[in-house]
């Protein structure tokens, strides 16, 4: 209700700088009681133990500024980045939009972060509180060998995270989505995979919703190959769907509202391309319990939102967990699990 009264006024302020604000409260404001272990909502997945299944997505906590201010609010687990090996400033602004009227986003953003020097620090100081914190990793965009900044990437990071994210389907850095290529990915994991310890964490792949089949099959294949740990599906759409706001020919990622019903699908896809051999994450459009639940019963083991924050506020976390335990029992599953891909 308060974040209701609020918004007006922040939606007044240019989005980037809002966002800023939204960090900078976060740091300041009681950080909240998080999800407790073996709650009706708890799942397992890649040998993690989530306390519900929802948590925030890659972008909003670029730096690892918030994670635990964030899992305080309700979410099962946070995913921070994208981080990058050297700070990077991203594209030119105005690069954050808000499309109102469609409750979307439109992002060229470009892996805008601090480094990753400073990230390990922060994530170093809060190594042993508990919460499940994934890493998003990405390439620095002037770099001459973008696999050996995945794999610089994963070295540095994985002491300090639950999970790594690969991240190869932003829209915001030129030739990056190449990288999803048959033979380009395999040869990224490969030294991803590589550089990872053995005992390291599970390694995640992040893709895009802008896939034709064949490449949903060769990701698939490629995943079930390597052994990855999930598959989060998805990224930002360069598609532009019938929209009403006055910037929604703005350059860049699409996000929220739109976005569901093909980010939906491609959790169909990508189900039925891999047989439910690699647990998936479904992201896009996601803002009710509805919408995560169906998310679920499509394939998706846990889902994740953000855009939906810019619109809801700050309690949505809480909302959409209290409502997906309610659909659960409404449904008759005994756990989240059993759900998943029940469609």
């Amino acid at each position: 209700m308060l974040y209701s009264v609020l918004r007006p006024s922040l939606f007044r302020i240019d989005p980037e700088r809002a966002h800023g604000l939204a960090i900078a409260a976060l740091k300041i404001l009681p950080e909240g009681k998080a999800p407790a272990d073996g709650g009706p909502l708890a799942t397992e997945v890649a040998g993690i133990n989530f306390p519900n299944p929802l948590g925030m997505a890659a972008g909003f906590d670029k730096d690892a500024e918030v994670p635990d201010a964030l899992l305080g609010r309700g979410f099962g687990f946070v995913e921070v980045g994208s981080i990058t090996p050297l700070p990077q400033a991203g594209n030119p602004r105005p690069r954050l939009f808000r499309l109102t009227e469609d409750r979307a986003v439109i992002n060229r953003m470009g892996f805008n972060n601090g480094g990753a020097a400073i990230a390990v620090e922060r994530l170093a100081a809060r190594r042993k509180r508990p919460g499940v914190v994934g890493i998003n990793i990405g390439a620095n965009k002037d770099s001459v060998d973008r696999i050996a900044d995945y794999v610089t990437m994963t070295r540095v990071m994985a002491p300090f995270a639950t999970y790594l994210a690969v991240n190869v389907s932003s829209p915001n850095t030129p030739g990056l989505r190449a990288l999803q290529d048959e033979g380009a990915l395999a040869a990224l994991l490969d030294g991803v995979l590589a550089a990872r310890a053995v005992d390291g964490p599970p390694v995640f792949l992040k893709v895009a919703p802008d896939l034709e089949s064949a490449d949903i099959d060769a990701i698939a294949r490629i995943a079930i190959e390597k052994q990855l740990g999930a598959l989060i599906v998805s990224n930002t759409t360069i598609s532009r769907p019938a929209l009403h706001s006055s910037q929604a020919n703005e350059a860049g990622g699409l996000s929220g509202a739109p976005l569901k019903d093909l980010a939906q699908q491609r959790i169909r896809d990508f189900r039925k391309a891999t047989g439910g051999a690699v647990p998936l994450i479904g992201v896009g459009g996601i803002t009710t319990a509805d919408d995560a639940w169906a998310r679920i019963r499509a394939g998706a083991s846990l889902v994740q939102l953000y855009s939906a924050m810019t619109y809801e506020g700050p309690g949505i976390a809480r909302a959409v967990t209290r409502g997906l335990e309610a659909l659960m029992q409404r449904d008759g599953f005994a756990a989240i699990a059993d759900a998943v891909g029940s469609e």
